[in-house]
């Protein structure tokens, strides 16, 4: 048997996921809120962590906020 000396098993996979786990609700954050500020909306700033907090949270809360976010706005 080797000792694992080299790299930990799934190590760079595992960052690879972490990353695009943390890209995808800072992006939707960064999108409503660029969005929201353009339209006059004046809770531009709580949209968009609702929508990046529950993103990272859950994905499917995230999605259902962020479809909430669409379907209201004008």
């Amino acid at each position: 048997m080797f000792p694992l000396q080299f790299a930990i098993p799934g190590g760079p996979e595992l960052l690879i996921l972490g990353v695009i786990f943390l890209i995808i609700p800072f992006g939707l954050a960064y999108w409503v809120y660029n969005d929201a500020e353009r339209r006059g909306e004046e809770n531009a700033a709580l949209w968009a962590v609702a929508v990046g907090a529950l993103t990272y949270l859950t994905l499917f809360g995230g999605l259902l906020t962020l479809a909430v976010y669409i379907w209201q706005r004008d």
